[in-house]
């Protein structure tokens, strides 16, 4: 039997906080079987170690870009300890999510490529992959991979080009598909997802981010009193159907490829889903 593994969800985000635990079940009910949860700082790092160990899931420790200009100094040297305490949890599984973002303005740069580089750097050393935040700044996130050698993971949300999707493929990571694709307009991604090499797709939701087609609505319309829908990993066996027709194969086989390349680019995932969805106390209870 195929099954999902949605490999970005923010399963702690306010958006979701009032039913998560249904929120939860009913994306395992649709076939979700895992979810990788990200941190974005350092105020959240014990909220997806939590979650994730409530529901059998797993997560990732960093600082997000647009966390950075109200990170502390010291934030790294705090990461570097949460890491080397918590290395010996098998549901850490990343350092994320971490990356770059030179789309929203009022962002420092040097900041962001300070803790940038100081996370690529916690990850070798720790021995795990990222997950890299890519939004219009692939180009500088390759040139820290090659400056930092040794390291693979996921490129979440890729929206670059086929020769920046070559160079992270080139680099030995995979490449994060999610709502995004799902919208007709988004001509450039839906190629990429149609062309690309099946074994470097992975899928995710982003949820509650980045809502697929059918849950957006307008501003024009939420003025009018329609709310847009609320995306959750739920929705992630419709996106991966839709990426199946894009590619003309049968959602199932995707199902059974993004797992399989979700479990070459985290390799703690694997031994998770062979033991089962049961949560771990001992790491909870710390």
């Amino acid at each position: 039997m195929s099954f999902w593994i949605d490999t970005h969800c923010h399963l702690d985000a306010p958006e979701l906080a009032s039913d998560v635990d249904t929120v939860r079940n009913q994306a395992r009910e649709a076939g979700v079987a895992h979810c990788v949860l990200p941190a974005v700082e350092r105020a959240n790092w014990d909220a997806v170690r939590t979650l994730a160990h409530q529901h059998g899931d797993s997560y990732a420790l960093g600082i997000h870009p647009l966390c950075t200009r109200t990170a502390a100094d010291d934030d790294l040297e705090w990461l570097a300890r949460e890491l080397e305490e918590r290395q010996g949890d098998p549901r850490l599984v990343a350092v994320g999510e971490i990356g770059l973002d030179y789309f929203v303005d009022g962002l420092d740069p040097e900041r962001q490529e300070h803790f940038y580089r100081g996370q690529l750097k916690l990850a070798r050393r720790f021995g795990l992959p990222v997950v890299l935040h890519v939004r219009r700044s692939a180009d500088r996130l390759l040139k820290g991979l090659r400056e930092v050698r040794g390291l693979s993971g996921i490129a979440h949300a890729f929206n670059g080009s086929a020769q920046q999707a070559q160079a992270f493929l080139d680099l030995g990571f995979k490449l994060g598909f999610g709502g995004a694709v799902t919208y007709d307009r988004a001509l450039q991604l839906r190629r990429l997802a149609t062309e690309l090499p099946l074994d470097c797709l992975v899928m995710e939701t982003d949820s509650p981010d980045i809502p697929p087609h059918w849950l957006y609505t307008t501003a024009a319309e939420r003025e009018a009193g329609r709310p847009q829908g609320r995306n959750t990993p739920g929705e992630l066996p419709r996106i991966g159907a839709v990426v199946a027709e894009l590619r003309g194969m049968p959602a199932q086989a995707l199902a059974e490829a993004s797992t399989a390349n979700a479990l070459a680019a985290l390799p703690r995932l694997a031994p998770l889903l062979q033991s089962g969805p049961a949560p771990s106390r001992s790491f909870t209870d710390s």
